[in-house]
């Protein structure tokens, strides 16, 4: 897999690792006091009962560290901004073993294992420490930052699937899947001829055109972080979202419904 050809933005690690500590504390907290029946609730997420989401999302910190684990490879196969188009690929096996761990564990038991041996693996790598993963040899820096990803689009799906749990997004991990995912998007539709604004967390130029240089682009998208999250990772398609005023779009090429998603 070639590396991406778009610069990719800068993430501090000790923020990213505190963020995705934190985020998947939230995320823990919340399935520990969810009840049978709710575990039971379907998903937007194909055939997945809440009790498949609570375990498969235990395999963000838990992948990373079962991948430490394995020999350091030699050299980086998969770039940050690759990562988002690559995950498709590992669908079946992600389902297979997230129906695993959701009939077989605990879950309150699960999610403290996974902390505990995610958190033993941690101190003393190196930034720039290499590691295999399902799609190629990444920086763990870099697979933490998808870290936040995984933990924030799937505690919008714990939300949505429950009514009234509210987890919390911790504000770090929120900022770096929306920054994430919208540089996914100027990959995928290189150009500068639609300005894509997320705020307060990114800025992107996208799409092939007349290159805006100055004053105000003749051609805008502004929505909020979680709208543009689902959008991006197709929770939710274009139509809705600008039918329901969730975001705004102006401009003749301000249309995105071709380009999205950009992860699924």
């Amino acid at each position: 897999m070639p590396p991406a050809k778009k610069r990719t933005r800068s993430y501090d690690p000790a923020k990213i690792r505190t963020a995705v500590l934190a985020q998947f504390g939230n995320v823990r907290e919340a399935v520990g006091a969810l009840e049978p029946g709710q575990l039971a609730l379907p998903t937007r997420l194909g055939d997945w009962t809440v009790r498949e989401l609570a375990a498969h999302l235990t395999m963000a910190l838990g992948g990373a560290t079962r991948f430490l684990a394995m020999p350091e490879p030699a050299a980086r196969e998969v770039a940050l901004l690759d990562w988002p188009s690559a995950t498709a690929s590992a669908a079946r096996q992600v389902d297979e073993a997230s129906r695993a761990f959701a009939a077989q564990e605990d879950l309150p038991g699960l999610y403290a294992r996974t902390l505990a041996e995610f958190e033993e693996a941690l101190p003393g790598l190196t930034q720039g420490r290499l590691m295999p993963t399902r799609f190629g040899a990444m920086t763990l820096d870099d697979f933490l930052v998808t870290r936040t990803v995984e933990l924030i689009v799937h505690t919008d799906d714990l939300n949505d699937a429950v009514p009234g749990l509210d987890v919390p997004y911790d504000r770090q991990a929120l900022a770096a899947c929306t920054r994430l995912l919208a540089d996914a998007l100027a990959v995928k539709a290189p150009g500068g001829a639609v300005e894509v604004r997320v705020p307060p967390f990114a800025v992107v130029q996208c799409v092939e055109g007349p290159r805006h240089t100055r004053g105000t682009p003749p051609n805008v998208v502004e929505t909020d972080p979680l709208t543009w999250i689902r959008l991006a990772t197709g929770r939710t398609d274009w139509k809705t979202a600008l039918d329901g005023a969730k975001v705004s779009a102006s401009g003749e090429r301000a249309d995105l419904a071709g380009l999205l998603p950009v992860m699924s």
